[in-house]
């Protein structure tokens, strides 16, 4: 019992560690990001951090595969099977747009890496292993949907699942800008289903356009 215990206490330990560092990173980017302050905000220290993961970019890498882990297993999760193709590409995209509004700092993450040109992400057996798994159910979807006739067949997983993210990703990372350009908040609760359904619509518009 004492060494289940002891495994208990080191996840915990693990986890709080990756929450703290996530908001971390998140909030003061890779070199911005100080893991004394990472330590100082968990009930861990320095020290216990480099045993955990080894380093900064270790634990830096570890929370980018965590955030991303954590999008695959939804859409794994999804049940769509019982739905027609079109229906079911609109639970897909819907899902993407929930987990994307809840889940800001992840929109972060990819930004900031994104600004390093995504060489950590490269290092990442885990990452580079997670592409399929985003791909699989849009997949299956589509091909349902070719078998009946009603989507386009010169469009593949990738080109929806980037029109997708592009929707979801641009309405979190540019609330600021294009709030204080236009003056509309795009995060506003009132706003909200018309959002989430336009995004619907332009998936499955231009999936059964002919």
């Amino acid at each position: 019992m004492a060494g289940v215990e002891r495994t208990r206490d080191a996840e915990r330990t693990r986890a709080d560690i990756l929450a703290v560092a996530t908001r971390e990173f998140a909030d003061q980017g890779y070199a911005g990001a100080r893991v004394n302050e990472i330590a100082d905000k968990t009930s861990t220290t320095k020290r216990m951090i480099y045993y955990y993961f080894g380093g900064k970019e270790q634990l830096y890498v570890a929370v980018l595969e965590q955030a991303y882990r954590r999008i695959r297993a939804l859409e794994q999760q999804l049940d769509v099977e019982h739905l027609d193709p079109v229906e079911a590409i609109r639970e897909l995209a819907a899902l993407t747009f929930d987990h994307h509004e809840q889940h800001p700092d992840f929109i972060r993450l990819v930004s900031i890496e994104n600004i390093h040109r995504a060489e950590h992400i490269a290092r990442s057996t885990v990452l580079s292993g997670l592409a399929n798994p985003a791909l699989d159910v849009l997949g299956a979807i589509l091909r349902r949907g070719w078998d009946a006739g009603v989507f386009r067949e010169d469009v593949d997983a990738l080109d929806v699942h980037q029109v997708i993210s592009a929707y979801c990703v641009f309405r979190i990372a540019n609330r600021h800008t294009f709030g204080a350009i236009f003056g509309r908040d795009l995060l506003d609760p009132a706003q909200r289903e018309h959002q989430r359904t336009m995004l619907g619509d332009l998936v499955v518009a231009h999936l059964t356009a002919r």
